[in-house]
This record gives structure tokens, sequence and C-alpha cells, in this order.
């Protein structure tokens, strides 16, 4: 083995990603797209299932065409927007399984996100509650799931994809000094142990900017987040695929040759050098 550090890297060997996630399909999310395409930026929608089929607030056709057909997601934020820790585990996991099946009926793709609906993992109160209900989203095929309560400028991916803390919401007050020193990172000025690939995670709920008569603050997010070259912009589960890829990555044993087993081009840093691994392809490192 020739190197000492070896690091994800995004797609196109980029250090940062920058992600959204809004809940509970607001009439309002028709501006709030209108506003991040126009910045090239995405989001996933984290609807609920019984909304969708009544088509209360957003169509189908909707949907269908702005929010998927623009390279957005859509995520299960159960069919009635109940509390996983409030009720008994047969009812969280109907609430889950029937939003999962409204959604996948109606748009035909298999949704495999989720943003914990009503509550969040830290009102958790007791250790024993979250640990069952982790287990009934792992039987439930739901790859990962956003919390709230986190904000923080750690920019780190999860350690825990079933306890996925954003970065800040976006009324957080901080938010913007979040933004900026997240745009000024530059991985060569970090100690080469701490090269880490970083994430800007934002949320929030789209009807907050009509309430709040604040969609001046979007724009002035979109403008400080958007056209950056060392930035990759991405869905929740595009971010949560691509880990998983890089993770799926099989390596010799003293480390000098890795084996790419994914459908995904992978990218990464060894000490000074970047390299791209495609598919099904073995690479020896260092040369």
């Amino acid at each position: 083995m020739s190197y000492k550090y070896l690091f994800m890297r995004f797609p196109e060997g980029k250090y940062k990603a920058v992600t959204l996630s809004y809940d509970d399909g607001s009439r309002d999310d028709v501006r709030l797209l209108e506003t991040i395409n126009r910045y090239g930026l995405k989001c996933t929608f984290n609807l609920m299932g019984g909304k969708v089929e009544k088509e209360s607030s957003l169509s189908k056709e909707f949907i269908k065409e702005q929010i998927l057909g623009k390279g957005h997601e859509i995520a299960n934020h159960g069919y009635d927007h109940r509390a996983q820790n409030r009720i008994r585990p047969i009812e969280g996991i109907r609430d889950i399984v029937d939003c999962r099946i409204a959604l996948e009926n109606a748009f035909g793709g298999i949704v495999r996100g989720m943003a914990f609906p009503d509550c969040s993992i830290n009102r958790f109160t007791e250790p024993d509650t979250y640990k069952r209900v982790k287990a009934y989203l792992q039987e439930l095929d739901i790859a990962y799931v956003r919390s709230a309560g986190g904000d923080n400028d750690k920019f780190n991916l999860p350690e825990d994809w079933y306890n996925w803390m954003p970065t800040a919401h976006h009324d957080n007050p901080l938010l913007m000094e979040y933004i900026d020193r997240f745009v000024d990172l530059d991985p060569s000025k970090l100690y080469c142990a701490a090269r880490t690939p970083k994430l800007f995670y934002l949320w929030g709920h789209s009807f907050e900017f009509e309430r709040n008569n604040n969609w001046d603050r979007l724009e002035e997010i979109c403008q400080r987040l958007s056209g950056k070259s060392d930035v990759w912009y991405a869905t929740n589960i595009e971010i949560y695929d691509y880990v998983q890829a890089f993770r799926s990555l099989i390596y010799s044993a003293d480390g000098a040759m890795v084996y790419n087993p994914t459908l995904f081009d992978i990218w990464f840093r060894a000490d000074k050098t970047l390299y791209c691994i495609h598919p099904g392809q073995t690479l020896r490192i260092g040369d």
C-alpha cells in the first residue's frame, strides 16, 4: 500500500455535496421549486400518502412533471403524518407501508427514503423506542430517515442513516454563517486525516416562507449555495446510494488494489491522487 489516507469523493471528484429536504407537500412547493430549479439545487420532497391520494395540495400531474420530472425525489412522510414515537409499532408500520404503497402506485417508482413526521428522533425519550422503530424501518426497506433538531455546522455524513440529522432548518439564525463556512471549506487547508467529504443539508417546510413572508431568504440561500464547482447538487437518495456504493468497494489484502462491484463510477482520493473507478473495474492504487 502506497498511500496513508483514502477518502471518498462525490461524482467528478467533488469534495462537497448539497441537498434539500422539504415536508408535507404544500401548495407553496410550487414557488419553492421554481426558485431552486433556477439555481440548480436538488430537493427531496417528503409526502403524505393520504394527501397525495386526495390531491389535497398538489396534483399528481404536478408531482410527476415538476418534482420527479425535474430530477427531484419524493419520500415517505407517513400516510397520515403520525408520530412514530407516540403510537404502537403495528400502527407505525401500517402508516409507513400505506404511504409507500400510495406513492408507488401513484408515480410508478420505488420509494425508499423517509423523513420522520410530526416528531423526530430527538424526541424519542426512551432509547428502546428508537431501537424498535429503527428495526421495523429496516424490515420495511426504508433506506434512510431524516430526523430534525440537530442543527449544526459540522457538515458530516450521517453515522446512522435512520437518524440523518440535517445541517440546519432554513430559519436557523446562524444559517448564513453556516453556509459561508461550508462554501469556504478547502480540504488542502485541513489536516490530512480530516479531509472527509462534506455535506450541507437544508430542511424545512415551504409554507414557512409564505407564513413568515421571507421568500427573499430562500433566494439568498440559493445564491450562496449554488454554482460551486466543488459541489455536487443531489437528492437525499442519490447521496445515500453513492455512499453505499463507495462502501461496497472491495480491496486487496494489502490495500493496493480495489474492485468496483457496483453500477456507479466511484471517485476517491488516496493522499494527493484523485481516482475514478468504473463499474466492474479492478484498479491498482498508485499506478
